[in-house]
């Protein structure tokens, strides 16, 4: 069956380009890999992804594209025709990429309005072999959104794009798989937004330091460090300069994609947090509101 299988990238638009180039390059430890055409393109090293993060400037702040990888042209063409008969408005059909890496892939916004770009075939980067107690970001690790149906978002990832379900948290936020991480997304209930895009550091040792780096550039952590239940992984949250939540995180569990049976977790702080001994909390992440941009498309 054709389905998605990881995820590539996010694509920003920011108000101020020039400070959130600065806190990619010079805070979060991405690498810079192509400028062109007002588009800067971010690559976590320990990956071959070309790119995780791609930053435009704008008036308004928005989310241009949520980017997730299928494994063939054919996977991309079976994916549009689904996504089309479910509903969804397409934005581009399928058709060769002229965008950094190529490739062959269409977008769509989903039902809330966000839009997602489906691809196969895009060129791989060069992934080193980070050095020890490097601490920095080897990968997009998962993606959170927020959906006022997100029941039924959630169900679209499953029926049409191929995901399964991983764990319930009570029954307000559902934990999805393409692959063996126990989840790349995850919805919460709320306006239709980005809640925050996670990175994977090499082991929680790593994510500690990272978090050290971050203090010594005065990033304030928003909530953490700490330890989940679902998906069993460590966390600490930050903010961009332009407010959009990021997160390191390590130990994901990994399960089998086809087999792993789904549980509803029972919400409880120490559920949320296993260790209960970091600051702030979900109250302290940034509110969620409704992305500036829905139904808009990006252009690029």
């Amino acid at each position: 069956m054709s389905r998605v299988t990881e995820i590539r990238y996010v694509g920003y638009a920011v108000t101020d380009l020039a400070a959130e180039v600065a806190f990619y390059a010079d805070t979060w430890k991405l690498k810079q890999v192509h400028h062109a055409d007002g588009l800067v393109y971010f690559a976590a090293e320990g990956h071959d992804e070309l790119y995780v993060v791609r930053l435009r400037q704008d008036a308004v702040q928005r989310i241009d594209v949520i980017a997730l990888a299928a494994e063939t042209n054919a996977d991309v063409d079976a994916l549009c025709a689904k996504v089309r008969a479910y509903g969804c408005q397409i934005i581009w059909e399928p058709k060769p990429l002229d965008q950094f890496g190529g490739g062959y892939g269409f977008r769509f916004f989903s039902k809330d309005g966000l839009p997602y770009e489906i691809s196969a075939g895009v060129e791989r980067g060069s992934a080193r072999a980070l050095a020890p107690r490097e601490a920095v970001p080897e990968r997009i690790s998962h993606i959170v959104m927020h959906s006022p149906r997100h029941q039924e978002e959630m169900q679209f990832f499953i029926d049409v794009l191929g995901f399964k379900l991983s764990d319930w948290l009570g029954d307000f936020m559902g934990f999805l798989r393409c692959n063996a991480a126990h989840h790349r997304l995850a919805f919460l209930p709320g306006p239709p937004c980005l809640n925050h895009v996670a990175y994977d550091m090499a082991n929680i040792d790593d994510m500690m330091r990272g978090i050290a780096r971050l203090k010594r550039q005065h990033v304030d952590i928003r909530w953490g460090p700490g330890r989940h239940t679902a998906g069993n992984n460590t966390f600490s949250y930050f903010t961009t300069p332009a407010g959009f939540a990021v997160e390191y995180t390590a130990e994901l569990e990994l399960v089998d994609f086809e087999l792993h049976q789904p549980q509803v977790i029972a919400p409880a702080p120490e559920i949320m947090d296993q260790w209960g001994v970091g600051v702030g909390g979900p109250h302290t992440m940034p509110k969620p509101a409704p992305d500036a941009a829905l139904f808009q498309p990006a252009g690029v």
